[in-house]
Order: structure tokens, then C-alpha cells, then sequence
């Protein structure tokens, strides 16, 4: 293993799976009889909890009733990503796995168990990842679940790298640097380092550790 550690968000970081997305919850939506979403409603929900955005999608609803829609839609997202995967971010293919040779490269993701998984098998990376950790596994926040990673893999030094003030806050409760994906979905401020592709990242990273 190396000593230096790069734990990613996935989407708005990794991919874009928002069209997909849209579509598989659409699809649930039509025979719940509730209101179909436009693709930028999908983009506010990303980085969220499956909790949060059953609250923000199914105001009204009972919790009981929309947590069982959103469990539908999970397992229908799994179900498709694993074989058919979403739209990596330009470079991210070749970049992973250059970065492997001098990183541990980790995912944390506020998803459900089954996404990250999804994500790996559908785009053969599952060798490029030493560990991944998700909300839906855990039950823990984005913060506590970067300390599990770090804490369950021995990890030195590591920088966290997402789209979103959430992913940046998250960061922070962890005591690590963050990097901002500014091509992702969200809107982060006041932060030092910011990357506008996947293809700056190595050039941030060599930055960041004093390479």
C-alpha cells in the first residue's frame, strides 16, 4: 500500500449519472401516482442521503411510505448501473488508473449499499480501489464514514476530492484537505483547491502532498 490516500465522492466527481437516474426514478414515480422530476430536480438531490431526498421528493408522504419508495428506486438504480454503468467525467478512465501506481485510491459516497459496487463493476474498476464506505452501508455521515476509511485502512496522509459544500464540510470534520470539483453539480466557496477537470487532478495532488 502506499502512504498517500485519495478518497473521492462519485457522483458529480467520478460520473454523471443524473439522466439515468431521472429516468429509473420516473419510471417508479408513474406507478406511485406521484408527480414525474426533470432532470435538474435530480442534479439538486446528488450528494444527499437517500433519507434526505425521499423528505425533499415525497413531502406529504409518510415517512414509512417514502422510504419505501426510495428503497424502490434504489434497487432499481443498482439494478441497471451494475450493467450499465453512467457517464464518467473526461479523463477519469485513464487518470484512475495512473493515479493507482502512486495513491490508495477510496470512495465515500452518501449512496446506498449496492451503488458503489455498481459503479465499479459496470466500469471495470474494482482493482483500481482499495476500499469504499457508503451512508447506506454504515448509517453514518460523509465525515464519520472518510474517519472509518481512514481509520480502517491505516491511512497517513489523504485529501478528500468532491463537488459540494457538504463534501467540503465533510472534509473538514475529518481534518483532511479537500479539492473541489468545480464541474460537478454543486456551489463550494471560500476553498483553495479547486480543479475545473479530472484531468488537473494530478497536478492538485502533487501540490498538495509536496511532490
Amino acid at each position: 500500500m502506499n502512504n498517500k490516500a485519495v478518497i473521492f465522492d462519485l457522483d458529480g466527481t467520478l460520473w454523471d449519472s443524473t439522466k439515468q437516474v431521472c429516468e429509473i426514478w420516473n419510471t417508479v414515480f408513474k406507478e406511485e401516482n406521484i408527480p414525474l422530476i426533470t432532470v435538474d430536480t435530480v442534479k439538486g438531490c446528488m450528494g444527499k442521503t437517500n433519507e434526505e431526498i425521499s423528505r425533499i421528493l415525497f413531502e406529504g408522504l409518510e415517512e414509512k411510505e417514502q422510504n419505501r419508495i426510495m428503497d424502490r428506486c434504489a434497487e432499481e438504480e443498482v439494478k441497471y448501473f451494475y450493467q450499465h454503468g453512467a457517464v464518467l467525467y473526461e479523463g477519469v478512465d485513464q487518470i484512475l488508473h495512473k493515479l493507482k501506481e502512486s495513491y490508495d485510491l477510496y470512495i465515500v459516497s452518501n449512496c446506498q449499499d449496492g451503488y458503489v459496487q455498481a459503479f465499479l463493476h459496470s466500469h471495470g474498476f474494482e482493482d483500481c480501489f482499495t476500499d469504499i464506505e457508503m451512508s447506506g452501508r454504515t448509517g453514518k455521515s460523509k465525515a464519520e464514514n472518510i474517519r472509518l476509511i481512514i481509520e480502517r485502512n491505516r491511512i497517513h496522509e489523504a485529501v478528500y476530492v468532491g463537488d459540494t459544500a457538504s463534501d467540503q464540510n465533510a472534509a473538514v470534520k475529518a481534518g483532511i484537505p479537500f479539492i473541489y470539483a468545480s464541474y460537478g453539480f454543486g456551489e463550494v466557496s471560500d476553498v483553495s483547491n479547486v480543479i475545473q477537470s479530472f484531468q488537473e487532478l494530478p497536478a492538485c495532488l502533487r501540490e498538495i502532498f509536496c511532490e
